[in-house]
């Protein structure tokens, strides 16, 4: 029960608001405040458009004080109907908030270029050069306003195949049960995913071939949603303007094209390095051939480190202490005044993240247990918290909020940083194979995996893009031939393989799996300049301090970090063969 649990493991949620009324009284305030109508039409006005920024920037503060406060409440007991009520009432806000300034976007666009150059260059509007910037990019592409309101009530439409997907992967999928050994296992995702892990192979073959099963009998369906879903996102580029669905994904997060490219071409040139894992992995689990249906399970298994928070938190720190005094402060401040929500309670939301109020501090979600996997999530949540806590601290509020597509390497700085920590530490043979192999996995699953996900999202947009239909057929030769590609030929290649594609819900979100790859190729070698260039530290700071001030690879510059070259990438890859010969060697 959450009663029972110590008030010092609980995050401290009276920092945003001391009591209900504080938060009543900010919601009926907002609500009242929020009317943009007066302004619309009139943004090309300078003085009018500065005084509709300033007015913006209030209310979005609250409102995000006010959405924060209601899910953070809700989150820690999701059975709590007073707490799912707020959270509705902070939603309905927000959506009051953006229909209210839904014209921002259309009218701005459709300014002169001449008064939007105008607004960027005059120092009135500094805290929102960046945004403008952008809005100036996106100018090309945006319709006329009676075209751009039809896309708009398009916009259900648009999304109801991701609503699909999601009902067919969540409700519909007909997963069946076997039976191995005497017991009967039913399966769902999360069976499957543990099932997969098991040093009992025949348990994991009959998992992965059931499993794969529900897929096949629906294979039609969702070859039709997803289709339908690259259809969509082709007359969408086509309507717009763009010269690739590619260009027009990353166009939102300000990445050029090129990075993408140099990614899956970076990774395709040393894909000899994962082909060498999977035959030491063959070795070392003693098997004549290798299926998918083998890769997830642990090469050492029980060796965890079985901490208590407050030695698991210590631990941590140690990890990152080449981050400095300052960082190491932070670090105990976050545990001393409550930032963290440590256990698992009843009602209680699954899982880990962080998020972060302007005004205020971040809060970080954890349902801690004594496992090497939870320290690493104390680490990661820490990483994205002091990332937004540097950023909220150095950049104005416009400037503040940092893009997806950096969003996870702080974090994984602070995974790969324990890690060497440990390794360089630890004096237990056997623990030292265990988090030599986790850390190949991480970049196995990380780098390889998604870059794979992200060529087939590639070629399947560009054949539809070249008039091409996508049939079951078509998606699952294309999908194996990539898997084939990267995993070489120490697998064997059971026909279950070739509608992995069908599982993905993240390709319903079209190009969006690449920026796990970047975001881990780029904190290898952040945090490798750390330990080892005089520069390292202060440069990453740079980054962590930068927020979304600019466009993200840009930003990433100031670690040190030029994704557009082949640099971080022969890094990453060196970094993998290092681990690899490591592990051979002590195997």
């Amino acid at each position: 029960m959450r009663e029972n649990i110590p008030i010092k493991y609980k995050w401290k949620i009276e920092d945003i608001f001391p009591n209900q009324k504080a938060f009543d009284n900010l919601y009926e305030e907002t609500k009242n405040e929020i009317e943009f109508s007066s302004f619309k039409g009139r943004l090309g006005e300078e003085e009018i458009f500065k005084t509709f920024l300033e007015k913006e920037e209030v209310i979005s503060k609250k409102v995000e004080k006010l959405y924060v406060y209601a899910m953070l409440l809700r989150d820690t007991d999701t059975k709590d109907a007073k707490a799912s009520e707020l959270l509705s009432k902070a939603v309905m806000l927000l959506v009051k908030f953006n229909t209210e300034t839904s014209f921002v976007l259309p009218e701005l666009t459709a300014l002169p270029e001449e008064v939007l150059k105008g607004y960027i260059e005059n120092p009135k509007f500094s805290n929102y050069d960046y945004n403008l910037k952008q809005i100036l990019k996106k100018k090309p592409h945006v319709l006329s306003e009676e075209s751009e309101n039809i896309l708009a009530l398009g916009g259900d439409v648009f999304g109801s195949f991701n609503e699909i997907f999601t009902k067919i992967d969540n409700a519909d999928l007909p997963l069946g049960e076997f039976t191995h050994n005497g017991k009967t296992y039913v399966l769902s995702h999360g069976e499957y995913s543990v099932n997969l892990q098991s040093s009992d192979r025949e348990l994991r073959e009959k998992s992965f071939k059931e499993y794969y099963k529900a897929y096949e009998k629906l294979i039609n369906t969702i070859s039709s949603t997803y289709y339908g879903n690259v259809k969509k996102n082709v007359f969408l580029k086509n309507a717009r303007k763009y010269n690739s669905c590619l260009e027009m994904a990353l166009l939102d997060e300000d990445v050029d094209v090129k990075v993408y490219e140099n990614l899956i071409s970076s990774v395709s040139d040393n894909l000899k390095f994962l082909h060498k894992y999977m035959d030491l992995k063959k070795k070392a689990l003693k098997l004549d051939d290798l299926h998918f249906y083998d890769l997830y399970t642990p090469i050492i298994e029980n060796q965890d480190f079985k901490l208590e928070y407050e030695e698991a938190y210590a631990f941590a720190m140690e990890g990152l202490k080449p981050l400095g005094e300052e960082y190491q402060s932070l670090l105990k401040k976050a545990f001393d005044e409550r930032w963290i929500d440590v256990y698992e309670t009843d009602g209680k939301r699954s899982g880990a993240y962080s998020t972060a109020i302007y005004d205020v501090h971040p809060y970080v979600l954890l349902n801690y247990k004594k496992t090497t996997h939870d320290i690493f999530t104390i680490v990661h949540e820490l990483g994205h918290s002091l990332h937004s806590y540097y950023s909220n601290k150095n950049q104005c509020y416009q400037k503040a909020d940092y893009k997806i597509f950096v969003a996870e390497v702080a974090s994984t700085v602070n995974e790969v940083l324990l890690l060497k920590h440990i390794l360089s530490t630890v004096s237990n043979k056997e623990l030292k194979k265990y988090v030599l192999s986790y850390f190949l996995e991480m970049i196995r699953t990380t780098l390889f995996r998604q870059t794979q996900f992200a060529e087939f999202e590639y070629e399947a947009h560009k054949m539809v893009e070249e008039g091409q239909p996508l049939s079951k057929e078509v998606l699952s030769e294309k999908y194996l031939e990539i898997t084939k590609k990267y995993y070489g030929e120490g697998l064997t290649y059971d026909k279950e393989i070739s509608l992995e594609w069908s599982r993905i819900p993240h390709f319903y979100r079209a190009f969006y799996v690449y920026k796990y790859a970047t975001g881990i190729t780029a904190a290898i070698s952040i945090a490798d300049r750390i330990l080892n260039e005089k520069n390292g530290l202060k440069d990453y700071f740079n980054f962590l301090s930068s927020g979304g001030s600019s466009d993200p690879v840009s930003l990433l510059r100031l670690a040190g970090i030029d994704l557009e070259t082949k640099e971080p990438f022969i890094k990453a890859m060196k970094t993998f063969e290092d681990i690899l010969t490591e592990l051979e060697n002590l195997l």
